[in-house]
């Protein structure tokens, strides 16, 4: 997922933002609507730690918000699988 992408699922991808970097507030998130840069400086804001610290987790939320959905299908058909094999098999002609 881009920021473009982003922007334009804002009120979706905020949520997020906000489990990841609970320190941000409603009004941060306001502030930043989607622009990465103003993003980079509420964490710094609010961490307190420097603008590529900042700027590497932003990196490795990016990552990780682009590839759930295929995760997310891995560990669906996993769970799938196992509860199959834990199921005790009926026995044929009993």
């Amino acid at each position: 997922m881009n920021w473009d992408q982003i922007r334009g699922k804002w009120r979706q991808v905020r949520g997020r933002i906000r489990r990841r970097w609970g320190r941000l507030r409603n009004h941060d998130l306001d502030v930043i609507r989607g622009r990465r840069e103003q993003l980079v400086g509420k964490i710094q804001e609010a961490y307190g730690i420097f603008k590529e610290g900042a700027d590497r987790q932003v990196s490795e939320f990016m990552e990780r918000l682009s590839v759930p959905s295929a995760d997310r299908a891995v560990r669906v058909r996993v769970r799938v699988l196992r509860r199959r094999r834990s199921r005790p098999r009926a026995r044929p002609g009993a």
